[in-house]
């Protein structure tokens, strides 16, 4: 029999390290993406008997884990992995530099949308490639793929990495087959390589079906030049948790990203890290149910407080996750003044332009919070905006 978990219960996770909710006052803290949620019981029991057990030595990924990062794949999303697919990074972001060593050399061009996760381009740059953008085009309230925009600058720039953002963050877009098929034959024609983040997959949301690259990419015979990196801890909020998996179908490259992988030392997961992993894949399918349809709610109740209180500010309803990408140019002309009034009436959002040329003055906002946390800091968004408490 299922058990509710308590979405409305507030905890205190000030003074804990927390990244999130690092303040010394009462802020109330709508932007970094993790959920201020208690993590499904099977993981934490889990963890609770690793800790029990009592001894925390070296550790190896298990065959159950394997079994449970591939029935989880393809129950759900039709992706068809066997273990050989599967390698383990300590997360996106690093996975995301190691890319550069396998597919680009030193100068070569690599191209992210805009707006884009802001680690899209700045490993690009740490790692001293040459950074291309392509915009996506606002349509009917979503964004595009704008294909004629990233081909001429695959040309123009000799492109040889693209780095794919599905579910897309910040705008909240699931690409369609349709899209990613067109990509696909793209960047096949100019040979392209495609790394697809696709750690927001889970939380996809109703009306809504994600479809993995890799999957498509087969069908292309384009699996040698696919990458899709994912992971358990944006979807079952376990982000202080690091831990993250490479697929790849090629033979020739995954061997490769593994042999990348050992001159890095970057290889191994810690012993919380696969304990938590498999629990999650294994038993934490009804907690994600819940906590999607609890955000699915908080989502409409953003919108709605939006429309009603502030209708100049234009929402991009998202297709996947807990992010909702908000222009705010009608209340003002320069993004740290954007970012400064929305601190001093005590709530904080991410500042929109930090993810690219696109996200001038635009915010992200966080809705994965007890429903209470979330109307104040809807509140305090109004009262920032129109310059007095709302009644």
């Amino acid at each position: 029999m299922s058990v509710p978990y308590n979405f409305d219960e507030i905890i205190d996770r000030r003074d804990t390290g927390s990244v999130k909710w690092h303040y010394f006052d009462d802020t109330i803290p709508l932007w970094v993406a993790d959920m201020d949620f208690k993590a499904a019981a099977p993981i934490l029991n889990a963890v609770e008997q690793v800790v029990q057990h009592g001894i925390l030595g070296y550790t190896k990924p298990t065959a159950a884990l394997f079994d449970a990062i591939i029935n989880w794949h393809g129950s759900r999303y039709n992706l068809q992995l066997d273990k050989e697919n599967i390698l383990f990074s300590p997360g996106v972001v690093p996975s995301l530099a190691l890319m550069m060593h396998i597919f680009t050399e030193t100068a070569d061009a690599v191209l992210v949308n805009d707006p884009i996760y802001t680690p899209f381009m700045t490993k690009v740059k740490q790692n001293n490639r040459t950074l291309v953008m392509s915009a996506l085009k606002e349509i009917d309230g979503k964004y595009q793929l704008d294909l004629d925009d990233i081909e001429a600058k695959i040309i123009e720039h000799n492109v040889k990495l693209y780095l794919l953002c599905n579910p897309h963050n910040p705008g909240g877009r699931v690409w369609t087959v349709g899209e990613l098929e067109a990509l696909l034959t793209l960047c096949k024609k100019h040979n392209v390589a495609i790394v697809s983040d696709e750690i927001h997959q889970d939380l996809t949301l109703s009306g809504h079906k994600f479809t993995p690259l890799l999957k498509l990419a087969e069908a292309e015979n384009y699996a040698h030049n696919i990458v899709s990196l994912t992971s358990m801890t944006k979807t079952f909020n376990v982000a202080g948790i690091k831990g993250s998996m490479i697929f790849a179908k090629d033979e020739t490259l995954i061997r490769k990203i593994s042999q990348q992988q050992q001159l890095n030392d970057e290889y191994e997961l810690n012993l919380f890290a696969y304990t938590v992993m498999q629990s999650a894949y294994e038993e934490g399918g009804e907690w994600l149910e819940q906590v999607l349809t609890y955000i699915e709610k908080n989502i409409e109740i953003t919108l709605d407080f939006l429309a009603g209180h502030l209708p100049d500010i234009k929402v991009m309803r998202p297709e996947a996750s807990y992010l909702i990408w908000l222009d705010c140019s009608a209340y003002g002309e320069d993004n740290q003044a954007l970012y400064d009034k929305l601190r001093e009436a005590k709530v904080e959002l991410n500042s929109g332009i930090k993810y690219g040329r696109e996200g001038h003055l635009k915010m992200r906002i966080n809705v994965a919070c007890p429903e209470a946390l979330l109307r104040e800091g809807l509140n305090r968004v109004y009262a920032a905006f129109r310059g007095g408490d709302k009644s």
